[in-house]
């Protein structure tokens, strides 16, 4: 290459050299100038925003209007989540049930359960739908026990059954239960008649005669103790002949309460008479009080004298009568009258329950009857007696009507002492007189009392201790 060649082409690049670097320096300028420009925008809006802030804050006009917009925005942030949630989840729904049942698991035949609630409150929680359909799933509350020792444990309650889409929370959702070991024990056998009201009360039941007259009975060592008896308990409603039956059998404690243990069997086959022991015997009307405006019963008659009654045997051989009352006091003429059978205990029923009386009434009057004898009662050490002046007898004023007051006698009047406190030496002693059974005269003791020397020795006297008049 030429030396001109070579100052040519050095001359190219010197020219090229300062073109760049014009180029670079005008765009540059035009950089600044567009930061400048941008930087005057912003400084602009920002005075705006300012000045907008200002006059939205400080201005009376728009100052409200500006608070429920920050409000709202407020409340918006602070509660994002649980709007959110109302959105994003379904509706949640609760049921509560109060005393629900509660199911235990253990081994029931090895162990005993104490301490065990009857009932629990549950809620279920889930959306509509489902807790509806858990209340009628069948669900269950469970204490599971299984595989636990004799001894305390703290269990926890947890639901079964209600479904996957719900829960179950049980209220209490633990608690303490108690396993006692079995044991095996005899008892005698009783029993007990129920539904008696629903037997007819002609018919008596007899003694039951059972297969076998003890029973086993399997609980723990504190169960057992408490068990006073164990019976069977008899249904005779509806029995009219002798019957057999499969009786259910209960333990009890000495109050009478049922105790919770197994009884092995829990019923035994029982063979029960049924008989129908009935006595006829005579009606007595007991009259009581007197009628009034001086008038008195002359005669009393009634439709059936006699009334067959039901019961037992041994109640029936007690009996020798029963009895219709009648006050006196309540009849002011001649009357027919309905009055109700009473009934001795322990009698069931009655071939009739009132019978029909006819009442007539006369004039009273009244006679002074002497020389009633005094006789002695209740003289259980057999002592001897002497009477002061030998006096053994004494006056008894009878009323009633004429009629009746003719037909009595010192006979038919029964005056005594009763001689039960009775200790030997000079005392007093008050008078009584038997009253007629029929109630168609009274009798009056014109003597209150009536003075005996009792004697230390002793005298003959029939089986109750009654003897008649003793005079030395």
């Amino acid at each position: 290459m030429t030396d001109n060649e070579k100052k040519n082409l050095l001359g190219d690049d010197q020219t090229n050299k300062t073109e760049l670097a014009n180029r670079i320096a005008r765009q540059s300028r035009k950089m600044a100038n567009t930061y400048q420009q941008l930087e005057d925008v912003v400084f602009r809006t920002v005075r705006w925003f300012s000045a907008l802030i200002d006059k939205a804050l400080f201005n009376r006009k728009y100052g409200k209007i500006t608070a429920l917009v920050l409000a709202v925005l407020l409340y918006v942030a602070i509660n994002y989540n649980t709007m959110a949630s109302i959105y994003t989840n379904s509706m949640k729904y609760t049921r509560t049930i109060t005393g629900a049942p509660v199911t235990a698991r253990y081994n029931t035949d090895t162990f005993e359960l104490s301490g065990m609630p009857e009932k629990v409150d549950i809620q279920i929680i889930g959306d509509a739908t489902n807790v509806t359909n858990a209340l009628t799933s069948g669900g269950v509350i469970v204490a599971d026990l299984e595989g636990l020792t004799e001894g305390s444990h703290q269990v926890k309650f947890t639901g079964e059954g209600f479904g996957d889409n719900v829960s179950v929370v049980v209220d209490p959702s633990v608690t303490v239960l108690t396993l006692k070991k079995k044991t095996t024990q005899q008892f005698d056998l009783s029993w007990d008649f129920i539904n008696l009201d629903s037997m007819a009360n002609i018919y008596s039941v007899g003694t039951p005669q059972f297969e076998y007259t003890k029973v086993n009975v399997r609980a723990s060592k504190d169960t057992l103790s408490s068990i006073a008896f164990v019976k069977a308990l008899i249904d005779v409603s509806g029995q009219m002949a002798e019957f057999e039956q499969d009786a259910r059998l209960i333990a009890y404690d000495a109050s009478g309460y049922p105790v919770q243990a197994d009884i092995v069997p829990d019923r035994i086959h029982v063979k029960v008479p049924v008989t129908s022991p009935n006595k006829t015997v005579p009606i007595e009307i007991q009259v009581s009080g007197e009628v009034p405006d001086g008038m008195a019963i002359d005669s009393i008659t009634a439709d059936q004298q006699t009334v067959t009654i039901y019961g037992s045997e041994s109640v029936l051989g007690e009996i020798d009568k029963v009895m219709v009352t009648l006050s006196a006091a309540t009849i002011t003429k001649d009357s027919t009258l309905l009055r109700p059978i009473v009934l001795p205990a322990g009698v069931n029923s009655s071939n009739i329950n009132q019978i029909t009386i006819n009442v007539t009434l006369a004039e009273s009057v009244s006679r002074v009857i002497e020389n009633v004898p005094i006789n002695f009662r209740n003289n259980i050490n057999n002592y001897k007696a002497s009477q002061p002046e030998n006096k053994t007898t004494t006056s008894v004023t009878v009323t009633g009507t004429q009629t009746n007051v003719d037909r009595i006698s010192a006979a038919n009047i029964n005056v005594y002492v009763d001689m039960k406190d009775a200790v030997p030496g000079l005392q007093d002693f008050k008078l009584y007189v038997d009253q007629p059974s029929d109630g168609l005269v009274k009798y009056i003791l014109n003597e209150a009392s009536y003075t005996l020397n009792v004697l230390g020795e002793t005298t003959d006297t029939d089986s109750s201790g009654n003897q008649n008049t003793n005079n030395d």
